[in-house]
């Protein structure tokens, strides 16, 4: 065990956060210029080009490169200045939010990217509001400057009027699209070129007045003159810099740059790393809070990932360290069962590569190899002292497919991947309380197309998928049950802890169950 002085420089050294961002605003492209910086990657070009097979480096699912889309949280580890920074990069697509809302809960505070043509984005409202709900600090990277976008000052009373976030502009972008030539780095005291004339020098410096120190090359362009009269506004009438706002979640630093041109990117990075927190308390389902500088180890599960590695067909559980130090080999308490267990092989990640971990603290996300023993929500410790962190946020389904094995001769590949594939909590299992048929439940469409590519691909199991439409899920309980109650408008089920529910077709069908059985209890829990 370390000491305290040790332990504490350690944890004071992390910052662990996700980014978050609508579809297509430029999550991906960010992340791999940040790896990048972080010497994990040599090369971030363009992300995902048409006919390359330079895919993003967080995107290592297979259906994600061949559709350009992110549907899973994926984790990076890199040094940086004299801190260790972990990753998380979240699905952007609406019907894995789930995933990215329980990654949320795992994270110290939040990167939140806006593509500068379209502002809000519906997906974006939606996430910073559960950054917002935990109080989290959120840094804002506004993207795409290189081509056209909205006007600044326009962006700004977006955020502030749409997300209710008081907005501190970090830099100011001159021009936009093919003239935008930098920004004007308020924070820093200088003027930042897109094409310096000297690759080695391509900041111009600002005396205390906020005038260019020596030639300026941008004197008498229309775009330098129209930022320094924004500058001039937003410094008379915009909000004074507050450190402790931006650590309670009351006011977020705005970045401007280009994320393909890996422009404003550094300058983000590095202002980020001042002003990001260190690791913080944690709460446990009673109220309480954990120090991270316990002497007492404790983490939780946030997510499960299954086969990440198709060649040893593997699972993984992701678990963020609240409290404490990791010592390979150390025996663990899982709060659920109550029972042992042995933390010997263990990983960190870069995405789809891992690497053994010996050590690790609080604020880091390790991965433990798994073989069933964790499921999403489990707390581990170490000491006499249960501890059992607060509930991860979960989304009862709306929409449901009767699936099946499409070949009988693989019913044993067919179970193990729906079940390894369920724990991952994109998708929910339930059975048919009659006849035992598999039924998937999801809050998206997409989720579905998810699940049949992959055990296909990664189970070798096709599998027919029937449609049910949109139910309404609600829970019984067993000591009311009746299986005679069920219909064809309340299909009767159960969970895969084994708890009874009926989907019902549609709002009357449950009004009609209700009236008929006034004493059953029925529930939205899951």
């Amino acid at each position: 065990m370390p000491s305290s002085n040790e332990l504490a420089k350690a944890v004071n050294q992390r910052r662990t956060f996700a980014i978050i961002s609508h579809p297509d605003a430029g999550k991906t492209t960010i992340t791999e210029q940040l790896l990048l910086f972080g010497g994990v990657v040599r090369e971030a070009g363009t992300v995902k080009g048409r006919g390359s097979n330079n895919f993003a480096k967080s995107d290592w699912m297979e259906i994600e490169q061949k559709r350009g889309i992110s549907v899973t949280s994926s984790v990076m580890q890199f040094d940086y200045d004299g801190k260790r920074i972990n990753i998380l990069d979240t699905p952007g697509h609406e019907d894995f939010s789930e995933d990215t809302y329980r990654t949320l809960m795992a994270v110290d505070s939040a990167v939140m990217v806006i593509d500068g043509a379209k502002g809000i984005e519906p997906q974006t409202r939606k996430l910073f509001q559960i950054c917002k709900m935990r109080g989290i600090p959120i840094f804002t990277f506004i993207n795409k400057y290189d081509r056209d976008a909205r006007e600044p000052l326009d962006l700004m009373n977006e955020i502030e009027e749409t997300l209710g976030i008081e907005t501190y502009p970090m830099d100011w972008p001159i021009g936009m699209g093919r003239q935008f030539m930098g920004v004007y780095d308020r924070h820093n005291h200088r003027v930042a070129l897109t094409h310096p004339a000297d690759e080695n020098h391509p900041y111009l410096p600002l005396d205390e007045n906020g005038e260019v120190i020596g030639d300026n090359p941008l004197a008498g362009e229309g775009e330098w003159e129209d930022a320094l009269e924004s500058m001039e506004l937003i410094t008379e009438a915009g909000s004074e810099f507050s450190a402790e706002k931006i650590a309670a979640g009351d006011q977020t630093p705005v970045f401007f740059g280009s994320a393909l041109t890996n422009f404003g990117v550094k300058t983000f990075l590095e202002t980020y790393l001042q002003y990001a927190p260190a690791p913080s308390a944690h709460k446990t389902e009673t109220g309480d809070a954990i120090d991270p500088l316990s002497d007492q180890f404790a983490g939780f599960v946030f997510k499960i990932q299954a086969n990440m590695n198709p060649k040893h067909r593997d699972r993984i559980a992701f678990v963020r360290i609240c409290a404490g130090e990791f010592d390979r080999g150390m025996d663990v308490t899982l709060e659920r069962t109550g029972k042992p267990i042995r933390l010997s092989n263990v990983t960190e990640f870069m995405a789809d590569t891992r690497e053994n971990v010996e050590k690790a603290v609080a604020g880091d996300i390790i991965g433990l190899y798994d073989t069933g023993n964790f499921q999403i929500g489990d707390s581990i410790y170490t000491g006499k002292d249960a501890i059992k962190f607060e509930k991860l946020p979960q989304f009862t389904p709306e929409m449901f497919m009767r699936v099946s094995a499409k070949n009988v001769m693989k019913q044993k590949s067919f179970h193990k991947g729906i079940n390894q594939l369920v724990q991952e909590g994109a998708v929910q299992l339930y059975q048919n309380y009659n006849t035992g048929d598999y039924i998937l439940g999801a809050v998206g469409q997409l989720q579905f197309e998810v699940f049949k590519f992959r055990m296909q691909n990664e189970y070798n199991s096709e599998v027919i998928m029937e449609p049910m439409g949109n139910k309404t899920a609600r829970w019984i309980n067993p000591d009311q049950l009746d299986p005679k109650m069920s219909s064809s408008r309340n299909i009767l089920v159960k969970d895969l802890n084994g708890d009874p529910l009926f989907l019902f077709e549609n709002q009357f069908a449950e009004n009609w169950f209700k009236q008929k059985y006034p004493d059953v209890e029925l529930t939205a829990k899951l």
